[in-house]
């Protein structure tokens, strides 16, 4: 129940202003290292908690793209570079890719 509130928030959060970007560039690989970065520590950190795996998996995650959603609604505010979707989606990418590193490393 919470998840589609969530979703509908989000959707309609009014940010200030859009990025005009481009769906490749060095921001973009930035993006994309750091999630994944953030998903693989995320989940090691819950194993170390002694949680379950999906629970330490889910952790990961969510850990980094909230960090990533978060970065992006601080760029949104008015003195930002805009909201990026794109931004986003490579912060999601990241963050699966991650979380398949840790789980391949296990």
């Amino acid at each position: 129940m919470r998840l589609p509130a969530l979703l509908i928030l989000f959707c309609c959060s009014g940010c200030s202003h859009m990025a005009q970007d481009s769906w490749t560039g060095r921001d973009k690989a930035q993006h994309f290292a750091s999630s994944a970065f953030l998903s693989a520590a995320g989940a090691a950190y819950g194993e170390r908690q002694n949680w379950r795996e999906s629970r330490s998996g889910s952790f990961g995650l969510m850990f980094a793209i909230g960090l990533g959603a978060g970065k992006e609604f601080y760029d949104s505010r008015e003195a930002g570079s805009g909201w990026s979707w794109k931004d986003f989606s490579w912060d999601i990418a990241g963050a699966a890719a991650g979380y398949t590193l840790w789980q391949s490393a296990r």
